[in-house]
């Protein structure tokens, strides 16, 4: 199936485990992909992945507003628009309790997870807008909705994640965009299982099955789903 064909899609963390799946389901369905990347090496390996003409990518930092900005308009001129944005950059920090931990560990959380976030939809939703409608996904996480002990800072930047998700659907539904959010568990990553020795790995959701439920959002046939937040939790 080639049901982006002529789309344009821009996936932060695109070079992640999560990312290339993304990357993969979105380069078949025959989207034109832009990867931002901070780490050569990451987006190289990705390459190496993906000999697709449609993949290309480019350094980016997703803190900094003016330089997204610019950088959008950029991917916008080249893949002929910008149609589709994922939001997956991010990272998780914890392991204390909140009283123990330091506030450079909140504001770092909220950088990765949420400001990024916050300034891709801001810098891609006006490129939308000008090809009269598009399709934003963010991930989130099911700690947003279940918080667990010794994870207060990411949760909250996550659960931020789903108030912009909401915001977005309420203020774009009338121009042909919509914004959903999906929410993993653990996903099965060799990053995960390295933190996680020992674990029942079979539980875990696959890299695969979220990329595929998000190719399905972005779709011609989700067109009726905006500012939902999707759990794919697998069975952990």
């Amino acid at each position: 199936m080639t049901e982006l064909s002529g789309k344009g899609a821009i996936v932060t963390g695109g070079a992640g485990a999560l990312g290339a799946a993304v990357v993969e389901q979105l380069l078949e369905a025959g989207a034109a992909v832009f990867v931002p990347y901070e780490d050569a090496a990451h987006f190289a390996r990705l390459r190496e992945r993906f000999s697709d003409p449609l993949l290309s990518g480019g350094v980016l930092d997703l803190t900094d507003e003016a330089a997204v900005a610019r950088g959008y308009r950029n991917v916008a001129e080249q893949l002929g628009g910008v149609d589709i944005l994922v939001n997956i950059a991010g990272g998780f920090a914890g392991g204390k309790p909140v009283h123990a931990t330091a506030w450079q560990v909140w504001q770092q959380q909220l950088d990765v997870n949420l400001k990024t976030t916050v300034l891709s939809c801001a810098a891609a939703v006006p490129l939308m807008l000008a090809r009269g409608g598009g399709a934003v996904i963010n991930v989130g996480s099911r700690t947003a909705l279940q918080p667990g002990a010794n994870m207060a800072a990411y949760g909250v930047a996550k659960r931020g994640v789903l108030g912009l998700t909401e915001a977005l659907a309420a203020e774009l539904r009338d121009q042909h965009i919509t914004a959903n959010a999906v929410l993993p568990s653990v996903i099965d990553t060799p990053a995960n299982r390295a933190a996680n020795p020992g674990s029942d790995y079979s539980d875990w959701v696959q890299p695969a099955e979220i990329a595929r439920v998000i190719r399905f959002l972005v779709g011609p046939h989700a067109r009726v789903i905006s500012g939902a937040a999707i759990p794919v939790y697998g069975r952990a």
